[in-house]
């Protein structure tokens, strides 16, 4: 028995209300009224990883929609995605079209390109561009990151993928209007790590910086706790937001903690 993925499955929630599961890096879990959706859900047990899995790849039996933002393993993490595949029969997955991803099948796919839209089962799905670090696209322009706006049961939120700010993104999320909540990467970028082959993000400014020129209700940060090497303090956040834009809300995720809200 898994109490938490139990805890979080058996929740009954009205139109408008969601409830958030944090993973870990940037892997969540978001249940609104009707549906559940997994985001880039990272469950393998990856050399180095600091958070345990917080639930098997098999125990995932309730997803509406379970999203891949970019090729990378800790993001599209495909030792687990056949079991996810099996394990929630009804479910659909979604990828960059740039992307191809044999582990799971075709009719369950979802392919999807910046600026395009999808529906699936009441659930609309739309892409933005990320850049990790820099915008990549295959021979048919199509972008190998991608962020999702997702929007169900009256709950909007964004979820970035692994993304630096660009010219062009603040201009793309307002056009969505208003969030509910956005999951922001934090853990920035430097040559060191560049080097090493570890791609960069935002740093938790320009993350703050983000979230407080969009019209979102609360900012949640990301991809901070996984590995050692790639990690950032959180609280930075919290506090730079907190005084920067007062107005603002933000969490911060702790993997297993359940993070319940209601949409305005």
């Amino acid at each position: 028995m898994n109490k938490i993925l139990d805890d979080f499955n058996t929740l009954e929630l009205k139109y408008k209300e969601y409830a958030i599961l944090p993973l870990g890096q940037h892997s969540f879990a978001v249940k609104t009224a009707a549906h559940t959706i997994w985001l880039d859900p990272f469950l393998s047990n990856l050399e180095g990883r600091l958070i345990p899995a917080i639930c098997k790849a098999e125990e995932i039996t309730a997803a509406d929609l379970i999203t891949g933002s970019h090729d990378h393993a800790d993001h599209i993490d495909r030792p687990a995605l056949p079991d996810m595949v099996k394990a929630s029969a009804d479910s659909f997955f979604v990828f960059p079209k740039a992307i191809s991803v044999e582990e799971v099948p075709p009719e369950r796919t979802i392919k999807i390109n910046d600026g395009e839209c999808a529906e699936h089962n009441g659930i609309k799905i739309s892409a933005v561009a990320s850049a990790h670090e820099f915008l990549e696209m295959d021979q048919n322009g199509n972008y190998h990151a991608l962020g999702y706006v997702i929007e169900c049961d009256g709950v909007k939120f964004y979820h970035s993928g692994d993304c630096c700010i660009y010219e062009g993104l603040l201009t793309k999320l307002r056009q969505h209007g208003h969030f509910n909540f956005v999951f922001l990467p934090i853990n920035g970028r430097d040559a060191v790590r560049y080097l090493a082959g570890c791609i960069g993000n935002m740093t938790w400014q320009e993350a703050v910086d983000l979230a407080g020129n969009i019209d979102v209700e609360t900012a949640i940060p990301a991809h901070f706790d996984m590995f050692a090497f790639n990690s950032e303090n959180p609280q930075k956040f919290a506090d730079y937001y907190a005084a920067k834009y007062p107005a603002g809300k933000s969490v911060i995720p702790v993997p297993g903690k359940i993070i319940t809200g209601v949409a305005n």
